[in-house]
């Protein structure tokens, strides 16, 4: 049986990994690191919208920042996935905003 008592977080992080819910969560801290990951010029003309399945979602204010940021995809995957080995984002659509 059990040896004694076990911390909250333990069973937590073991039940999330069970369920396979533990790699969602990490990759959804992307969309709090995305200004940093990608610089201020940049945050200023996008906003992170969500992560499925690996596959990170971004509002661009403009066509033409859509278009350089689908060239400069390959090297904003990189930066994203500095340090993040374990639950890495594999994909990255630009979708236009539609607030502009």
């Amino acid at each position: 049986m059990n040896s004694g008592p076990v911390q909250v977080g333990q069973l937590l992080e073991a039940f999330l990994e069970r369920e396979g819910v533990k790699r969602e969560l990490e990759r959804v801290g992307v969309l709090t690191e995305w200004p940093d990951c990608v610089g201020d010029r940049i945050a200023a003309v996008t906003r992170p919208r969500s992560v499925s399945e690996g596959t990170l979602f971004v509002e661009v204010r403009s066509s033409a920042w859509l278009m350089e940021l689908n060239m400069m995809k390959g090297a904003i995957i990189e930066r994203l996935n500095e340090g993040r080995e374990s639950a890495p984002i594999d994909k990255l659509i630009f979708v236009l905003s539609p607030h502009g």
